[in-house]
């Protein structure tokens, strides 16, 4: 074994070994256990997020395939159709070219040509994690089999009438010119303007004041609304009004959804240009005017004087026009909530538009039936809320995009724009009995990448054919996925599932919270404090990090911002730490539901834990020999075998719970503290007795450890097993540890914790009062049972030279002792006498200055705690941890203060 522990050195090459030799593929003979990646774009890049929801995948597979679990971690990427569109649309534009230069069939094409080239990054990074995905069953979301479940669903649900072109209200993005899905819309708070606006009355009686942030609007107003219990206007509902600036006239109408506090209490309903107005306009009937082109230009429905002009000019000549017209009441500073696309950065525009829709309502039913009936559970259970909340208020879902890059939809028309929806023009004629000379031609749009990605579970098993994937791996087992696409991605699936195959997609969704900061805010590279993950496994310098930071940031004093808090945060860059010490960080940071804080001393303590392991092996390794003396049955033998099965029954009840959180605790506490700290220990005492258990409990812990740091289990693995006459070519397949392998001795357990009591009392005395460790010391024993004399006889030797003790004293309980240090174990006081030990003058300063120290944060933790609002409101965590830090104050306190009293008595 080499002398270091180097993660770069034996990840890459395990992975090339456990790709190469197919160690992924679903062999097992076991129970089939199926997980779905969420298929990430194939332009992105793994982020933070997909890193930790990626690592709790994997940790569940490998637990399951050495379980014998036939498991399959299905893999695959979306086409994800603005996205990619973007990317490829800007590297045309590079060229000095565009896609309409082009043509449609040469840009897909080029968009093809841009996949294969540069559409791996995020796949090649999902290796460098340590995904044990079958590559070789890798899907696209344009593959020619998942294409034709598409097509196949898309005509089955038009043809039972459940798909259906019509005009509705969609986010339309006025650069790319085509409408999106409300997760490809980010709202941006904006210090904006409130005009108020006089609406006057046809009758000439009077006007209302409306108050608008979009004036530009008012040309497509249909109506102004109040709210029917507002006296200040019940007078006014069914009178009409002279639209300012136009010919128009509108009805006053009386809505519920009207906030008599918002403005003046009036609103304009706009009913093509706003989402609210939309349904106002529904429910009473109102007509729809669209004002707009599809880049956001006024159009030749609105007087001349605007026409053709952009929204934000048509805005200042109708302000001009409405001031001129003495109808402009006042203008108000306002925070406004401003929608924009996340692929150009384009205001959204509510925008009236012909579009293809799935009707969902007979869809969503069974879907909702199928959660209340149990047949899927969220985990967390309150998510089955939000769940719910969705699926009881759900819209039709806009299916169609105008774009190149997609899922072509399969309709067609003929010149009197009549519909025929098939698999090809071919099929088409065929079925309806066209003559070939008949025009048609097929529609334009693509559809949205979400219609895909519902058929996920099932497509990429081989539906609509059904194959042995179908059969064996369907009804997939766990979705593990974010929060944000409970209803754009896991309801749609479960509702595409139960309606193509009758049967649930997956019996579990597994809800994960947001990696946030150190400090709790979100990542964000407007705020330079995103985090790479490859950054982590590999490092990365200071300067590297800066430049990649600011790479995207437009303005230099923006720029400047953000290296110079790089440069503050991270002077030395980032140490290489390696993907398993990455892995156990988001395993130990994943608290069910909650969002995770990423500290990097985390990882440094994990990278610091792999080391600890590598060396704990290599002084195993290095210490064997040929005896065959080990006495198997030595309490120190039976402990430690005894805590291996209380720490896999830990483990194991864990990944039931998936608190994967609780068992990378447990797997800490046992390999850091017991096998390492303890167990090597008590075999120094006895090295004849413990080597066979040394190095099988060594074994079993890799084992029991690989799903979470898969990497350097390997490769130790690999050194071990062959020294207790284990022959296998890789860790993967072995079994996963079994409580009944390791039996619990209570006897043992108690026998050894008593030990370990007494010695880590007598170290924390020293450390108290500030004895050097190496240093011997008298200690006397006063009080204790009958139990603590017996433990006594048979471990004194132990305790002596573990915890360095010059000699032992059991003194009468009534029997005057010198000043001492002292702490008391259950009836047994364990007392370090002073003199000669410390320096008197010295050590009472210390302690006083300590002991001021710790009552200023009992004081402060105090007063938290005492605050109703911060137990009300704070995580139940951070509760838990201001409680804990309150009462190790406290008793650090009182141990102080029996030291300082027994030194003021030297």
């Amino acid at each position: 074994m080499d002398k270091t522990y180097d993660p770069k050195s034996i990840e890459q090459h395990w992975y090339s070994i456990w790709e190469r030799m197919n160690f992924f593929a679903p062999t097992g003979k076991g129970t089939p256990y199926c997980i779905m990646i969420p298929p990430p774009n194939v332009t992105g890049s793994l982020h933070m997020g997909h890193a930790f929801q990626n690592t709790l995948m994997d940790l569940l597979i490998r637990y399951h395939r050495m379980q014998g679990d036939k498991a399959l971690w299905q893999v695959g990427t979306d086409h994800a159709g603005i996205a990619t569109q973007v990317v490829v649309e800007r590297l045309l534009e590079q060229e000095g070219t565009s896609r309409k230069v082009l043509g449609r069939e040469a840009f897909v094409n080029r968009v093809w040509e841009w996949k294969e080239a540069s559409g791996h990054r995020i796949t090649e990074q999902l290796r460098r994690l340590g995904a044990s995905v079958d590559w070789s069953r890798e899907r696209f979301t344009m593959d020619e089999t998942l294409s034709e479940a598409v097509q196949t669903v898309f005509i089955q649900l038009y043809e039972e009438g459940l798909i259906y072109r019509g005009q509705r209200l969609v986010n339309w993005d006025p650069i790319l010119q085509s409408a999106l899905s409300d997760l490809e819309v980010v709202t941006e708070e904006t210090k904006g303007t409130l005009w108020h606006i006089r609406y006057p009355l046809t009758d000439n009686s009077s006007s209302l004041t409306v108050a608008t942030t979009r004036p530009e609007t008012l040309l497509g107003d249909a109506a102004v609304a109040v709210h029917p219990e507002d006296p200040r206007y019940q007078r006014f509902i069914g009178k009409t009004i002279a639209l300012p600036l136009t010919s128009r006239i509108i009805p006053v109408i009386a809505d519920e959804s009207v906030e008599r506090t918002f403005g003046s209490g009036c609103v304009k309903i706009t009913p093509a240009h706003d989402f609210h107005d939309y349904e106002v306009a529904e429910r009473h009937e109102l007509p729809f005017f669209n004002i707009f082109t599809n880049d956001a230009k006024l159009n030749s429905t609105v007087p001349l004087r605007y026409q053709n002009l952009d929204r934000y000019v048509a805005r200042k000549h109708i302000l001009q026009d409405l001031a001129a017209a003495q109808l402009l009441e006042k203008t108000v500073e306002y925070i406004t909530q401003i929608p924009k696309s996340v692929r150009t950065n384009a205001v959204i525009e509510p925008y009236l538009t012909e579009q293809w829709f799935v009707r969902v309502q007979g869809l969503a039913e069974p879907a909702i039936a199928a959660v209340e009936k149990g047949l899927i559970r969220f985990v967390p259970e309150h998510w089955t809320k939000t769940y719910f909340d969705w699926m009881h208020n759900i819209k039709d879902w806009c299916i169609s995009r105008q774009l190149w890059w997609g899922h072509r939809i399969p309709a067609w028309y003929d010149s009197e724009n009549k519909i025929y929806v098939g698999k090809s023009e071919e099929e088409i004629r065929q079925k309806y009995q066209l003559p070939t000379t008949a025009p048609l031609k097929q529609d334009e749009d693509v559809l949205d990448t979400w219609f895909s990605s519902a058929l996920w579970p099932f497509s990429t098993l081989g539906w609509p054919k059904a194959t042995e994937d179908m059969k064996t791996f369907y009804p997939t087992h766990v979705l593990v996925t974010g929060f944000d696409i409970i209803f754009f991605w896991v309801a749609r699936m479960i509702m595409m599932g139960l309606k193509f195959t009758g049967q649930v997609p997956f019996k579990e969704v597994y809800i994960h919270g947001l990696v946030r900061d150190h400090e709790g805010h979100k990542m964000s590279k407007s705020k330079g404090n995103v985090l790479d993950p490859i950054d982590l496994i590999d490092g990365i310098d200071c300067e590297a990090l800066v430049i990649k930071n600011t790479a995207h940031l437009m303005r230099p004093q923006d720029a400047e911002k953000i290296a110079s808090r790089t440069r503050q945060q991270f002077p030395n860059g980032l140490p290489a730490f390696g993907a398993d010490a990455l892995r156990f960080a988001f395993c130990a940071l994943a608290a069910t539901g909650r969002d995770i804080r990423f500290d990097l001393s985390r990882i440094e303590g994990y990278r610091n834990f792999c080391n600890k392991l590598w060396n704990a092996t290599r002084y195993v390794l290095m210490h064997q020999s040929d005896s065959q003396e080990e006495n198997p049955s030595h309490v120190v033998n039976r402990w430690i075998q005894s805590r291996l099965g209380e720490t896999i029954h830990q483990i194991r009840s864990a990944f039931e719970t998936y608190r994967f959180d609780w068992a990378a605790d447990a797997l800490y506490h046992f390999i850091w503290h017991e096998y390492c700290d303890w167990y090597i220990e008590f075999a120094k005492q006895l090295p004849n007795e413990t080597q066979k258990t040394l190095l099988e409990t060594l074994e079993a812990l890799l084992r029991l450890a690989h799903p979470f740091i898969p990497f350097v289990t390997e490769a130790l693995w690999q050194q071990v097993a062959p020294k207790i006459g284990k022959k296998g070519a890789t860790i993967l397949f072995e079994p996963y540890p079994e409580i009944q392998d390791f039996p619990v001795d209570k006897k043992a357990l108690s026998e050894i914790a008593w030990l370990q009591s007494v010695i880590t009392t007598v170290r924390t005395l020293r450390s108290e009062m500030n004895v050097s460790p190496a240093r011997t010391v008298p200690i006397l024993f006063r009080f204790g049972t009958v139990s603590d004399k017996e433990q006594f006889k048979i471990f004194s030797a132990w305790i002596q030279t573990m915890a360095k003790i010059e000699n032992i004293s059991w003194v009468e309980a009534n029997a005057e002792v010198p000043p001492a240090a002292s702490h008391l174990l259950g009836e047994l006081e364990v007392l370090m006498p002073l003199a000669g030990l410390v320096d008197k003058t010295k050590e009472i300063a210390r302690l006083e200055k300590n002991m001021v120290k710790h009552q200023k944060t009992v004081e402060a933790a105090q007063k938290k705690l005492s605050d109703s609002h911060f137990r009300a409101h704070a995580p139940p965590d951070i509760v838990r941890q201001e409680e804990e830090k309150l009462s190790s104050a406290q008793s650090t306190l009182a141990s102080y203060r029996q030291h300082l009293a027994a030194l003021k008595k030297l």
